[in-house]
């Protein structure tokens, strides 16, 4: 049965049958692929976003893979068994304010989650708190949420790990958004 809901929901049940919680896990720096892979490895549900960017050489330019998050893996795992996590050479620690682990809100890991299925162009954004919560409507971003901003007549959707601090932004249709109420 787990397996199967896994890959129906692309989620792992615990042994109980509830899903654990997303947490933020720090990692040294460049070792986001590393850590995603040997957590995988251990059986753990991770993800690790990237975005493509063309990079220029004096040589030459090329396409290069960047993660969306430097320095974070978003992992789901139980908090009181977490010493696996620990041990998993790259993890620096776990995101947490003094001694409490605290998870990441599971939209906005599907929010981002669904942006980088969707194939948009995706790429970093500074943090935002201020601007009008929106919503897309149709396409592959249905019933995704954000910021809406405008960049050089670009209307893009702004998705942010509120626990991060950190934010993507993805260029969408403006006929496709509808306010949040």
């Amino acid at each position: 049965m787990g397996e199967e809901v896994e890959r129906v929901t692309g989620r792992r049940e615990s042994s109980g049958g509830v899903l654990q919680p997303w947490y933020a896990i720090r990692v040294r720096s460049h070792y986001e692929r590393v850590v995603g892979t040997s957590l995988s490895q251990k059986g753990y549900q991770e993800f690790v976003p990237f975005y493509r960017a063309r990079r220029r050489w004096s040589d030459r330019t090329k396409i290069v893979e960047f993660p969306l998050f430097p320095g974070y893996v978003f992992c789901r795992f139980d908090p009181q068994k977490r010493l696996p996590i620990l041990q998993t050479p790259g993890v620096v620690s776990i995101v947490s304010f003094g001694k409490k682990f605290v998870p990441v809100d599971e939209r906005e890991i599907e929010s981002i989650r669904a942006i980088v299925t969707a194939g948009c162009e995706v790429k970093p954004w500074p943090f935002l708190r201020i601007g009008q919560r929106v919503r897309i409507r149709g396409g592959a971003l249905d019933g995704v949420e954000g910021l809406l901003l405008q960049v050089k007549n670009e209307t893009r959707l702004v998705v942010s790990i509120t626990l991060l601090q950190r934010s993507v932004a993805a260029e969408v249709d403006r006929g496709a958004i509808e306010p949040v109420v």
